[in-house]
């Protein structure tokens, strides 16, 4: 294990009714406040109301960001931060899933940056300072309301590209499991494959000795084959959707890759899918993942395949190790496919045509190869792709 600095600082509110706190917390940071959020659905389901009601309570001005994408666009997160700058806003706060937080941490970052806000995508050193910002999470999947990353996507360009800075994890969170009560089934196949794939990046590492984090993550990954199934089939259980949203938070918070040398391999290659055809980002990684699986699945990297299927899948160790291995991936694809997630590119509209370019993208900023366990380059992916496709 490797040796390593910790703290997650962000404050977690969790369970039912624990909204009633925002205005408290919001108020130790100001009292001007932008609403980021997607669609309606925050107005149909009556989120919108509570957080209104509450800011009008406590004397809190609140203004707002409506229309966020499912793949978040810098044209978007510009439009937030002329609204910051013209109402002189002290709080960002997200309603919504991961793309909400997002935004409303990039928007938060360029307040104070006088450039095009696409400069600190593409460098975070730029980044000097950010507002606070705070979520109310309304979908289980990115964890981006525990962690200090956002993703955003340059439609002129086709690029998305993920940003990190310390300051834009945000100051507190809260997790209301009945709010995901009403997320539809493919979003909820969609956000269960997402916290597997995050739990997979650390998971599978070069390094050796990780054992705690190993065994957190193998429970997460059993959490959410045990729960994604049910929480589609019974939306309204709240033990289902309670582990799923704790999940996702525990899966990429960092609490994972401490002592570990997480680098992503399946989340670089999805961006290009989505950079390209803007396709939902859980989707696009549960048909990638078993096919990268079976194609790093060697020697080397066997044993990493054999606890994998022992300790998540309950597979007998007893069987050969490469018959293990295979059942596990077997077993992965098996999983997605019940959740009614696609199993190909083409069925998402991905043609051949862009195959290669996108690999090539996929490790261009990486150093030529992407991945920890087992490292690839760019005619790897193609390869992965060619047999996604």
């Amino acid at each position: 294990m490797l040796s390593f600095d910790y703290s997650i600082p962000t404050k977690i509110f969790f369970g039912k009714g624990k909204i009633d706190v925002l205005g408290k917390e919001i108020k130790k940071y100001g009292s001007k406040v932008l609403i980021v959020y997607g669609g309606g659905s925050i107005k149909r389901n009556g989120i919108y109301d509570r957080t209104a009601s509450i800011l009008k309570e406590n004397n809190i001005d609140f203004y707002e960001l409506s229309g966020v994408e499912p793949n978040p666009r810098i044209t978007t997160v510009k439009k937030g931060i002329d609204i910051c700058k013209e109402k002189n806003i002290e709080l960002v706060l997200a309603i919504g899933g991961g793309s909400t937080i997002d935004c409303a941490k990039v928007i938060a970052a360029g307040v104070n940056y006088d450039g095009d806000p696409w400069d600190i995508v593409k460098n975070p050193s730029k980044i000097e300072k950010v507002l606070p910002v705070a979520s109310i999470l309304t979908l289980a999947a990115t964890g981006s309301e525990m962690d200090q990353i956002a993703v955003i996507s340059n439609m002129d360009t086709n690029e998305k590209i993920g940003v990190g800075h310390e300051d834009m994890r945000p100051k507190f969170s809260v997790l209301d499991p009945t709010y995901t009560f009403t997320v539809p089934e493919n979003q909820t196949a969609a956000g269960t494959a997402d916290i597997m794939s995050h739990t997979f990046e650390s998971y599978f590492s070069g390094v050796e000795g990780a054992y705690l984090q190993d065994g957190i993550a193998e429970a997460i990954l059993r959490t959410c084959i045990k729960y994604g199934k049910i929480a589609m089939e019974k939306p309204n259980d709240y033990e289902a959707r309670a582990n799923l949203m704790w999940a996702s938070s525990l899966a990429i918070n960092g609490l994972l890759s401490l002592g570990k040398d997480r680098k992503w391999c399946c989340h670089p290659i999805e961006h290009e899918l989505s950079a390209y055809y803007d396709i939902t980002h859980g989707v696009g990684l549960a048909i990638l993942t078993p096919n990268w699986m079976e194609y790093i699945l060697n020697d080397d990297t066997l044993h990493k395949f054999v606890d994998y299927g022992v300790n998540v899948w309950g597979i007998d160790r007893k069987k050969d190790s490469y018959e293990i291995a295979r059942e596990a991936i077997k077993n992965t694809r098996k999983y997605f496919d019940s959740l009614g997630i696609p199993s190909k590119l083409r069925e998402v509209g991905i043609g051949e045509e862009k195959l290669e370019l996108m690999a090539n993208r996929a490790v261009r900023n990486s150093g030529g190869t992407i991945g920890s366990l087992r490292p690839i380059d760019a005619e790897d992916v193609l390869n992965i792709l060619k047999k996604s496709y």
